[in-house]
């Protein structure tokens, strides 16, 4: 199989490989196509005539209007397709609901905190509340490798440029993205790391934390000690104890939340890994456990497709204010809202952004959305959550770990090197990637646009692999030592 038709009611069919012009194509329900031009793999061949202004329909639904008429066996991209998005939309609650599968009992081996959570690593981290003492906390990082033995993973630190300098939302943001990491269940032990004379203060990060265990999280201010190597590494071992006290039991697999994110997307995104991690969604679900999507700026123009399927109406209204917020803050800043897909987007065959989007949504299956979550909110009921972050790679990565995401799944078909705080499982969309770049990719769902397997079996193989990195098997990224953050800002830096 050459090309896919992914729904009747599409007038394009998407290269599963390269086609050169000339070649003769059969297409059952359509017939013979003979193609125009040389068509490359992930891009769009017209099959059926498109006359100009009329809907390019892929996924069977509008993904931009003809700038032209388009014959068949044509290529299909941004030279004769635009987007028919703007900046209004109305939007009205039709709820429709849709049986999940009936997988067997899962669990995996994790850590049991004190609070009764479920975490999947037992790791050390240091957390700086400014940028001024990044290099201090990678220093305490180097110094005190010692630290991991027995059930302790790893020490790891994140740093930022922000906690200095930052006005009103901006701030507060800063503030409430940073203490949610604190609370996140895969780290055993916090040092929370601060300079002294930023304007997050120490006592305002203490109040946004809320509550906290004295054995698990500890605090350091710089410019209060004489030596903060020294202090640090005191804090350390006593976190170090704690933590250590912690190990691998069996938990239900309903217990575990895990993050769906897409980044370097290209033509079989939506046909491949995406609807993949879709079929891993409803399976978790069905099974007890969360998922949280995200990237709002990618599900504009297929946003419906998810409204329908919240579960009340406080949900749907809930998640029409997520997006029309997203939309006022392009237009407050002067930025059209379809501006999207990236260059490498383009370049491996998305055209518009309602194409882009509605690939991007299959990442939530067909399960119903529970609630909505502002950013750096943290996860509170089962089921499919969205949350309202970028689209950005590393910021909505940040924010779903923030969010409480106990592992990432970030799918590709470009593909890219970089890691969350959480670990993050990388799976491509084709197979020349996953052979390409061994050194990146985990899991490979290309193998369903070679035909040797079904969506549903590559869902099923995707909910194993994930129970085994939730057992400690470890991602390429978390290998590589690859660990960051992004914050979300808005605002000017004083």
């Amino acid at each position: 199989m050459k090309i896919i038709r992914i729904n009747p009611l599409d007038n394009v069919a998407v290269a599963l490989q390269d086609i050169p012009e000339g070649e003769k194509l059969s297409l059952d329900g359509i017939g013979d196509i003979a193609v125009r031009e040389n068509i490359t793999r992930g891009h769009k061949i017209a099959i059926l005539p498109v006359k100009e202004g009329e809907p390019v329909i892929k996924y069977g639904a509008a993904i931009g209007l003809a700038k032209s008429d388009i014959e068949p066996g044509q290529w299909v991209h941004v030279h004769n397709v635009r987007t028919g998005l703007s900046e209004n939309a109305e939007y009205s609650y039709n709820h429709k609901s849709f049986p999940l599968p009936n997988p067997a009992p899962k669990s995996f081996e994790g850590f049991r905190r004190e609070d009764g959570r479920a975490a999947v690593r037992n790791e050390l981290w240091i957390i700086p509340t400014v940028g001024c003492v990044n290099n201090i906390a990678a220093a305490m990082v180097r110094e005190n490798q010692d630290l991991v033995k027995g059930s302790i993973e790893g020490i790891y630190t994140f740093p930022h440029p922000f906690g200095c300098s930052q006005m009103g939302d901006d701030h507060a943001q800063t503030r409430k993205l940073l203490a949610s990491l604190v609370r996140h269940p895969n780290a055993g032990g916090v040092l929370v790391l601060g300079l002294g004379c930023e304007n997050l203060t120490m006592d305002q990060f203490k109040e946004e934390l809320g509550e906290w265990d004295d054995r698990r999280v500890k605090f350091l201010i710089c410019q209060d000690v004489p030596d903060e190597l020294a202090a640090g590494k005191e804090l350390l071992k006593e976190l170090a104890d704690y933590a250590g006290k912690f190990h691998r039991e069996t938990i239900p697999a309903s217990e575990l939340v895990v993050g769906l994110k897409c980044g370097g997307s290209d033509g079989l995104s939506g046909i491949t890994a995406n609807p993949t991690v879709g079929r891993f969604s409803d399976r978790l679900i069905a099974l007890g456990g969360t998922t949280v999507l995200t990237e709002v700026p990618e599900m504009f123009g297929a946003e419906e497709l998810l409204f329908n399927r919240c579960e009340t109406k406080q949900v749907f209204d809930n998640a029409v204010s997520m997006v029309e917020s997203f939309k006022n803050y392009y237009v407050s800043h002067g930025q059209v809202v379809y501006e999207n897909p990236s260059p490498g987007n383009k370049a491996g065959g998305i055209t518009t952004l309602e194409d882009k989007s509605c690939g991007c949504v299959q990442k939530g299956g067909s399960a119903q959305i529970t609630d909505v979550l502002r950013y750096a909110d943290a996860v509170s009921k089962k089921g499919l959550n969205l949350l309202s972050a970028p689209g950005n790679d590393l910021v909505a990565s940040t924010a779903l770990t923030a969010a409480g995401a106990h592992i990432i799944l970030f799918t590709t078909g470009r593909g890219t090197p970089f890691g969350a705080p959480a670990p993050t499982v990388k799976i491509s969309t084709n197979t020349a990637l996953f052979e390409k770049k061994g050194n990146w990719i985990d899991f490979n769902a290309g193998t369903v646009a070679q035909g040797l397997e079904s969506l549903d079996q590559a869902g099923d193989r995707l909910l194993d692999y994930v129970i085994g990195v939730a057992s400690g098997e470890k991602t390429l990224a978390e290998k590589r030592g690859a660990r960051e953050i992004s914050i979300f800002k808005d605002g000017v830096v004083l």
